[in-house]
């Protein structure tokens, strides 16, 4: 069987889609936020940070290197890294109810937002330019490579932080709409009120 490689999305199109899915669950933290949900947004996006920078050094960041060698905006993007993986760890020695809790996460939010910017502005419209005939074929590998690391990443633990991220009133209604669903679903012999 043969894959055909450009029904994957580009390689920069995935870079976005992690900027955009990292975001979504930052915006989720509040100061007022329950010090258990703040815990699961911190580990889900410390865990999407994580993953993130690893596919791109591995994979983007190789491709790009070869056609940007010496380039100073590329050759920042490591060390960025290597600095969000340390605030990463800080964070993650913490606890939610450590009155420092919410500007370290804050912090962590300005300096990923301003790497994403840059990544966004200078790297992925170069990488669109320079790598047009590779970007489906290193969107394939990253995708393939994201489903090895989440596997070691233990996806219950990445599931039950996604569930933890949201707020409970919406998961109860989202419940009781599904219990209505299933019952007006069920033979109308069957249904009990």
């Amino acid at each position: 069987m043969t894959v055909d490689i450009t029904s994957f999305p580009s390689i920069t199109s995935v870079i976005r889609m992690d900027h955009t899915h990292v975001l979504a669950v930052f915006h989720r933290y509040h100061a007022r936020t329950p010090w258990w949900r703040k815990r699961a947004i911190v580990e889900l996006a410390c865990t999407a940070l994580e993953i993130h920078a690893q596919l791109e050094e591995e994979i983007f960041y190789r491709a790009l290197g070869e056609v940007m060698a010496g380039d100073e905006r590329l050759a920042k993007s490591k060390p960025e890294h290597d600095a969000m993986r340390e605030e990463l760890a800080k964070l993650r020695a913490m606890g939610p109810r450590d009155a420092a809790y919410d500007a370290r996460f804050m912090q962590l939010l300005r300096e990923v937002m301003h790497h994403f910017a840059d990544e966004e502005t200078v790297l992925l419209p170069t990488a669109e330019r320079a790598l047009t005939s590779q970007l489906s074929e290193l969107g394939m590998r990253m995708t393939k490579r994201r489903m090895q690391l989440i596997s070691r990443h233990r996806p219950s633990a990445i599931a039950a932080n996604t569930i933890g991220t949201f707020p409970l009133a919406p998961l109860a209604v989202m419940s009781l709409r599904a219990l209505a669903i299933v019952h007006c679903l069920r033979p109308a012999g069957a249904r009990r009120f």
